[in-house]
Order: C-alpha cells, then sequence, then structure tokens
C-alpha cells in the first residue's frame, strides 16, 4: 500500500497488547473494536428485512455498504445493486445505501414513482443537516473527503452552491471563499483523524476564521478502529486489514497502522488472499477490519494464521461500542 501518514495523536495501550511471550512464538493482536459499526449494521439489516417483507427482487442504489462480501452475499438473496434511479423499475423498491444520496436522487426516484427506504446512516445524516444549515447561513463550506466518494456526492448536492470539495492537504491552495469571516469546514465521515486533521490546519493557515464542525464528523467507529490500531502497530511485524479496497475506512487503516510503526500492512477482502510470504520471518500479526467488515471474514483470517502457527490471539481493547441505530421506519415492526 501507499507511505504512511505521519501521526500526532497519542495511542491507548491495552495491557493485553504487552503480554510476555517466549523468544520465538508466534502470535496475533487482535484489534477491538473492529469490524461492523451501528451504521453498517443497521444498513444490512435494513436490506434483509426489507427482502423478508417485500420479496425478491428489491433494488439498492449502489453498494449499501462497501464490502465485496456482502455485496455479494445480498446478490445471492435476490437483490439488485445499481448506479442510478433510471436503472430501477417504475413503483419498484429502492433502498438508499449507508452512504447517503443528494436531494437530486431523491426526487429522481419520487420521479419514477420507486418506493424507497434510506437506510442512510443518521451519522451521515447529521453532516446534511449541518451542509443544509450553514449554506442556509450563506457560508462556504468546505468539505474535506475523497472525490468521488458517495458520501461526498451526496453530502455536496445538499449545498451545491455553497460546498467546496478539499480533497487532502495539497488542495488547500486551490481553494477560494467569498468571504472569509464566513467560512467553515465539514468532513466524510470515514477519513483518518490524522490526515483531516492536517488538512484542517492548512486550511486554517490560510483562513485564519475557518469554523469548526457543531461536532466532530469523523464517526466514532471510523476513529476508535484507528485509535486500537495505533495501539498494537508498534508491536506488530505486519497489521493485515480485513475489508475491500473502495471502502474509505479499511484503506485508511492500513495507512494508520504503518504510520503507527508496523512493519508491514495489507489490505484483504478474505483469508485467501494473504500471501503465505507475507508471514516470512514474522513474530507478531496484528489484525483488524473495516466498519464494513462481518466477523466470519475475520475469523478466517485468524483460522488461516493459525495453520501457519500463529496460535496465541491476544486481543488488544481500547474502547467499547454499544451504540445501537433504530432500522427505518417503514422496517421497524418488522425488526425481532
Amino acid at each position: 500500500m501507499s507511505s504512511a501518514v505521519p501521526l500526532n495523536v497519542g495511542i491507548t495501550r491495552s495491557a493485553d497488547s504487552g503480554a510476555s511471550r517466549a523468544d520465538g512464538e508466534k502470535r496475533v493482536l487482535l484489534a477491538e473494536p473492529r469490524g461492523y459499526c451501528a451504521g453498517v449494521d443497521r444498513a444490512v439489516e435494513t436490506v434483509e428485512k426489507a427482502l423478508e417483507k417485500h420479496g425478491a427482487p428489491i433494488y439498492v442504489r449502489k453498494e449499501i455498504v462497501h464490502n465485496r462480501h456482502v455485496v455479494e452475499t445480498l446478490t445471492d438473496q435476490g437483490v439488485v445493486f445499481v448506479d442510478e434511479t433510471d436503472e430501477v423499475p417504475e413503483g419498484a423498491l429502492l433502498v438508499f445505501s449507508a452512504h447517503g444520496v443528494s436531494p437530486a436522487v431523491h426526487e429522481s426516484a419520487a420521479a419514477r414513482n420507486l418506493r424507497t427506504i434510506d437506510a442512510t446512516c443518521p451519522l451521515v445524516t447529521k453532516v446534511h443537516q449541518e451542509a443544509k444549515r450553514f449554506a442556509r447561513d450563506d457560508f462556504d463550506i468546505l468539505l474535506i473527503g475523497h472525490e468521488g466518494h458517495e458520501e461526498v456526492e451526496g453530502t455536496a448536492g445538499e449545498a451545491p452552491d455553497h460546498v467546496q470539495l478539499v480533497d487532502g492537504p495539497d488542495s488547500v491552495d486551490a481553494v477560494t471563499v467569498r468571504d472569509e469571516s464566513k467560512v467553515i469546514w465539514l468532513s466524510q465521515t470515514t477519513l483518518s483523524v490524522d490526515e483531516t486533521m492536517q488538512t484542517v490546519a492548512r486550511l486554517r493557515e490560510r483562513f485564519p476564521n475557518l469554523q469548526d464542525p457543531p461536532s466532530d464528523d469523523i464517526c466514532y467507529a471510523t476513529q476508535n478502529r484507528q485509535v486500537a490500531v495505533k495501539a498494537m502497530a508498534p508491536e506488530c511485524d505486519l497489521v493485515i486489514v480485513v475489508g475491500s479496497r473502495n471502502s474509505s475506512n479499511s484503506v485508511r487503516l492500513v495507512e494508520v497502522a504503518l504510520g503507527a510503526g508496523a512493519k508491514a500492512s495489507y489490505l484483504v477482502d478474505y483469508a485467501r488472499e494473504v500471501d503465505p510470504a507475507w508471514l516470512d520471518g514474522v513474530r507478531t500479526v496484528g489484525i483488524t477490519s473495516g466498519a464494513s467488515v462481518p466477523e466470519i471474514l475475520v475469523r478466517g483470517v485468524i483460522d488461516l494464521l493459525d495453520e501457519h502457527g500463529f496460535h496465541d490471539v491476544q486481543p488488544v481493547t481500547t474502547a467499547n461500542e454499544t451504540l445501537v441505530f433504530a432500522l427505518p421506519r417503514e422496517l421497524r415492526a418488522a425488526r425481532t
């Protein structure tokens, strides 16, 4: 993967991560928390409950979450993934993905008389509301995020005349604003905390009156998974991140692992993608997974490592997540 990003945030160490071991003993450090966040869990369950209630086919705009296994599994159950609303038969049921959509997409769906269920993560919805609020107040909104990401497109679509995308620190010089006293930054929820704050620092150098969002935009789960990786990475010869390449938060975990001291880090969808050559001379392997990754995929990597002599699995726990989001109102009665 790409080179590491510098890190400026302190890490929290678990007592388990420093456990003693015999010289040469192979071990796995298992990051906690990892895997599904509340927003992903809600989105996947939304599609599953919609299938139960309405039967196949149901349509989903874009990938419900950025994970290959999840998308393939739902496809096998009768879900049809489309890029745009005009691919959906008139009157059919369409689910909007966890990443959110712009008002124009809602309007397009209504024009085709589609029945819709919105599985947008509530934390993404919060950023949408912030964009609308500050556009009403005539602010220039600097949206830190990755060009082409569905979440960025949805957020920018709430106030296209007020939002400028800032894709990392190197994009700051191209930013122009109308009134330097009315500028605020917002961010894509799945970014690296450290890279985002580097971008904010660069923006503040140019615009000293830059305002911060009313609350942290970067998702709690994104932050928690990065903190857990930082806690174990200094002890790791290798960190394996389970996740898909179009998953922003999974890709960021590889970068965070390298920046925090891991000697190597790779992103895999499945255990079969782990190259045995990566394990040559390795004594400590860290494992984590992105926020859209089901635990069964992590277990596959653990089992593979066990076959290569990594029998000792030690958790590195930096947070306990208890947040649960209610299903969309159209499906709440169906929840058991």
